[in-house]
């Protein structure tokens, strides 16, 4: 199923790469100078959806009522050329297809989206998204993994406070209330505690392998979310090395595999 594309402008401003760097630490950030480093394109094109025609857990309201909720469920991302800080980007995306499952917790829909960034009509990123929607309802902590994970030789570990979830949202303008209200998330969806951002986590795991390769140049990242982390738990970073990029990992505090990414570099 394919639908007509949309369209929208940015620009890629230095303010972009400064306030990512300021919320992984980073005094020197360990990507190519000049150039929006990879995954920030996220913090591009915030959504602008009238306060009015939000619904109650921060994202706006759909058309189907009985799937309310929706989840970030995995990324493919090709870098096809850097994007310059300053410039002005143009993104089209377009529907790719939608499915209807049943799952545990209820019915679902699977919608995957592909977006395409450009800088003076030359193509930088291509990336296919994975968006789940699903019934409204209570959620509960994950249950314990059936194994613990194997950590990777490359291995970090971190724990993230609310303070880091509700900068993460500022700067993705992300109102999932999940990610920064406690008693909702508590309360409402059932979770127990505050739930860490799915393209954050992402984040983290680019970041945890440009430590170990600074000013790579990134051809690929792709990543699938597998269980929840939650605010004031500590989790592993975990990085296999290869040729030209390696396998990563998050593990929860549990020890169960939380998400899986792959980075190919040039």
């Amino acid at each position: 199923m394919s639908a007509a594309a949309s369209r929208s402008v940015d620009i890629a401003a230095a303010r972009h790469a400064h306030l990512l760097a300021a919320l992984l630490d980073h005094q020197t950030p360990p990507w190519r100078p000049g150039e929006l480093p990879p995954l920030a394109h996220w913090l591009l094109f915030p959504p602008d959806t009238r306060q009015g025609e939000m619904g109650q857990d921060g994202h706006p309201r759909r058309d189907d009522e009985e799937l309310p909720r929706r989840m970030w469920a995995g990324s493919r991302v090709h870098f096809a050329a850097p994007i310059p800080i300053g410039s002005e980007v143009v993104r089209e995306t377009r529907q790719l297809s939608v499915a209807d499952k049943q799952g545990r917790s209820g019915r679902m829909q699977f919608v995957t989206l592909r977006h395409v960034l450009s800088v003076d009509r030359r193509v930088c990123v291509e990336e296919e998204q994975d968006i789940v929607y699903r019934e409204a309802g209570r959620n509960s902590a994950p249950p314990p993994p059936d194994a613990r994970t194997e950590v990777p030789p490359v291995a970090r570990s971190l724990t993230a406070d609310p303070a880091q979830l509700f900068r993460y949202s500022a700067l993705t303008f992300n109102a999932h209330r999940i990610h920064y209200d406690l008693p909702y998330s508590r309360d409402v969806e059932g979770y127990p505690g505050l739930v860490v951002h799915g393209p954050f986590l992402a984040t983290l795991l680019m970041d945890h392998y440009l430590r170990h390769d600074p000013a790579a140049q990134v051809a690929s990242f792709s990543f699938r979310a597998q269980r929840p982390v939650f605010a004031g738990d500590a989790f592993t970073l975990g990085l296999s090395p290869e040729d030209k990029g390696g396998a990563l990992m998050a593990i929860d505090h549990a020890g169960g595999l939380a998400m899986q990414a792959r980075v190919e570099t040039l």
